[in-house]
């Protein structure tokens, strides 16, 4: 039981960090913006970051279990706060380009964490392949509605 408690510790984690970008919805200053031809449909986007959210819950937590607070779960943290920080800038602020300094960061963080997690984990980074995979993505989108617009 003790294990199951702290996964939901981290799932509420999680949930707080990927609710405060639900504070800045896109809206119609996004909606007006000239966006790339492979920008995926909206409803994309939450599918796609639900799916994620668990699997960095579950990676944090795998990472917290086996070693406790480390530099990867520190890097783990700040990731989130990045995370979070994006849909501010980004929806809250307007300001697309940085935006993608933060995107920029929160890359380096999910790198980061693969790679400090590796000898603590392997599973809790082969969890953040995804996640890498979608903040590349999400930063070429990112990049290219800067250059756009």
């Amino acid at each position: 039981m003790r294990d199951f408690g702290s996964l939901i510790i981290f799932a509420i984690i999680v949930a707080a960090a990927a609710s405060s970008g639900s504070s800045f919805m896109p809206g119609e200053w996004y909606a007006a913006l000239e966006k790339p031809s492979l920008t995926p449909p909206n409803w994309a986007f939450p599918v796609a970051w639900t799916i994620l959210y668990i699997m960095i819950a579950i990676a944090g937590w795998l990472t917290w279990r086996a070693a406790g607070i480390t530099p990867a779960l520190v890097v783990w943290a700040s990731g989130l706060i990045l995370n979070a920080l994006w849909s501010y800038v980004m929806f809250g602020r307007h300001d697309i380009f940085l935006a993608l300094v933060d995107l920029a960061a929160l890359w380096l963080a999910v790198a980061a964490f693969i790679a400090l997690a590796w000898p603590i984990d392997p599973r809790a980074s082969y969890l953040f392949m995804p996640y890498l995979a979608w903040v590349s993505f999400a930063a070429y989108l990112n990049f290219a509605v800067w250059r756009l617009n």
